[in-house]
């Protein structure tokens, strides 16, 4: 009997996922490109490589006192009004943010940034609600059998977006941060157009009406039973925590590397542009086969990147060392999100992705905190170097300690 030949193509063929892509991906433009934008603004203020940390932090704090609420209103609510909803205001919250960068405006010049830090944590709500309905609809619109597919290239498109964002960002800054935010304004509205010829997809009626505490505690109690899900969870999360250096680049673009905004754009985008390299290897060749080891393999190769960019003085290798974190990084990416996916019901995708984004991404925010604190405290070099010495010994634990993941194997469904 022949065996089905893989297709690389699969889940692009299925048209409303298409149009899902098409919305994640000018969307990622955008959150990328703000996120350049807002830390090169404030850094150019106050000169203070703290102040990149608290950056992450205003955000990270409002993410996480709404996630798992919001995990229960995408178990709850039509994910497709719910995501349109939030990335109005989004967009409204970007309008702020042109506002406040206008040449007339006296907010920043009475204020300082803390109005910027306002709208950050505005931002930081609203994509406590976005996080968990995007991956729980996605998963609404195509067949189970096209998980790994369909998740390769969403982190694929999410990762071009993440090359092209923050490399138009650095140009643009290099005129005006108002013009910034008003291409950012554009491109969040294409998004929420695009997503509009995609048809809602209602939820299945639940058998049991369970309170929200019910609701909540089903969500996180389902995580933390699951060894193979908490496992790939918590890599992620302390890998993330510690071995991120991109909330501190604009200062080692400044006092490391001794390049302006335009070359940052272009140390931002590295992550992302090896990130879609390695995307594009997946989709032919999907690392399904001994799962577990290629996911504790690959954050470990984080790892020793981000030691190779701290200790780096050269622009170029530089770049190359950004390049493999992000190469290293996607590979982890869809081996969680498969995992994520195939092991969740339907009905509690919303409250799971929820606990995945507090996993996930407030570590995002968080580790640019602890970047920012360490950074104040020990240095550039040394705080980033720390993170990824610790994000190696994270991997020798979880390889220890969660031995269904390390032996996990999902080549079956390949």
């Amino acid at each position: 009997m022949a065996i089905p030949k893989h297709d690389p193509y699969a889940a692009l063929k299925v048209k409303e996922f298409l149009f899902f892509l098409t919305t994640r991906f000018f969307l990622t433009i955008a959150i990328q490109m703000q996120s350049v934008v807002v830390g090169w603004q404030i850094y150019q203020i106050t000169k203070d490589v703290l102040d990149l940390g608290l950056i992450g932090l205003a955000e990270a704090v409002p993410f996480i006192i709404v996630s798992l609420f919001s995990g229960h209103i995408a178990d709850s609510f039509n994910r497709k009004y719910i995501i349109i909803l939030f990335t109005t205001l989004l967009l409204i919250c970007t309008g702020v943010l042109y506002f406040f960068s206008q040449d007339n405006s006296s907010f920043l010049s009475s204020y300082g940034t803390f109005p910027i830090f306002i709208v950050i944590a505005s931002i930081g709500v609203v994509r406590g609600f976005i996080s968990p309905a995007f991956p729980s609809f996605m998963s609404q619109l195509v067949d189970r059998k096209l998980y790994v597919n369909a998740a390769t290239w969403n982190s694929t498109v999410w990762h071009i977006g993440s090359i092209i964002g923050p490399t138009i960002a650095g140009f643009i800054c290099a005129v005006s941060f108002s013009a910034a935010y008003a291409v950012n304004m554009i491109l969040i509205f294409i998004s929420i157009f695009a997503f509009l010829f995609i048809q809602s997809k209602p939820l299945q009626k639940k058998e049991k009406v369970e309170t929200i505490f019910e609701s909540l505690s089903s969500g996180i109690k389902f995580v933390f039973k699951n060894q193979i899900i908490l496992g790939a969870l918590s890599l992620d999360l302390f890998a993330v925590l510690f071995g991120g250096a991109v909330a501190l680049l604009p200062a080692f673009a400044d006092k490391i590397l001794f390049v302006g905004a335009i070359e940052l754009g272009f140390m931002r985008a590295a992550p992302a542009f090896g990130a879609v390299i390695m995307a594009l290897i997946i989709a032919y060749k999907p690392p399904t086969k001994n799962a577990g080891k290629n996911l504790l393999l690959s954050v470990a190769g984080f790892g020793i990147a981000t030691i190779a960019f701290a200790v780096s003085k050269n622009y170029y290798f530089s770049l190359f060392c950004l390049f493999l974190t992000g190469a290293f990084d996607n590979v982890s990416v869809v081996i969680r999100h498969t995992i994520l996916q195939l092991s969740t019901p339907n009905e509690m995708r919303g409250r799971v992705s929820a606990v995945n984004s507090i996993f996930i991404g407030s570590s995002n925010e968080i580790g640019a905190f602890e970047s920012g604190v360490t950074g104040k405290l020990m240095g550039l070099v040394n705080s980033v170097v720390f993170g990824g010495v610790m994000t190696l010994i994270v991997v020798a634990i979880t390889s220890r300690k969660a031995k269904k993941l390390r032996e996990l194997d999902l080549s079956s469904i390949t």
